[in-house]
């Protein structure tokens, strides 16, 4: 029984985690075209800094425009990890027990669901748009952030099934 009760407690934790996370994506959305584009300027200078030798030694125009190429694929990667994220929170609130692939298809269900009703309030916030082309590449995060979570839960049980077995 207090089996039982710590799953039961463990998918609540998660069940408020992924309402929080929604939270999260919905006010990233609800920002304004251009207030986003500034933030994701920003991250991408930031990556720069990480990741791009040089990068300080540059004009503060030509870091600019170092940002703003890789502007595009830092967004949609961006996108792919937080539905990633979103699918992994919700599998932690399906799952009972073992994580199947019924889990995961029912995760990723529910994030891409959210994906689409997410671009869908897009068209609403001005200079914003929705896009099919993201709820499919939010749709791929979370269907991958899942098969990895998936992945990962069955190597844990092999090694442990293999501990318990003297392996």
């Amino acid at each position: 029984m207090d089996r039982l009760a710590d799953y039961n407690i463990r998918r609540i934790i998660f069940a408020i985690l992924v309402v929080t996370w929604m939270v999260v994506i919905f006010s990233f959305s609800a920002r304004p075209g251009e207030e986003s584009e500034n933030q994701s300027i920003k991250a991408g200078m930031a990556v720069c800094h990480i990741f791009v030798p040089g990068f300080d030694n540059m004009s503060e125009e030509q870091q600019i425009h170092m940002a703003q190429t890789i502007d595009h694929p830092v967004r949609k990667t961006a996108h792919a990890m937080e539905y990633a994220l979103l699918a992994g929170l919700v599998l932690g609130a399906v799952t009972a027990v073992v994580i199947n692939i019924k889990y995961v298809a029912i995760s990723a269900f529910i994030a891409i669901l959210y994906a689409a009703t997410d671009e869908l309030h897009q068209l609403f916030v001005p200079g914003r748009s929705g896009r099919v082309t993201d709820v499919l590449i939010d749709g791929c995060g979370a269907v991958i952030g899942t098969l990895i979570i998936m992945g990962i839960s069955r190597v844990i049980a092999r090694i442990r099934h293999n501990k318990k077995s003297g392996i």
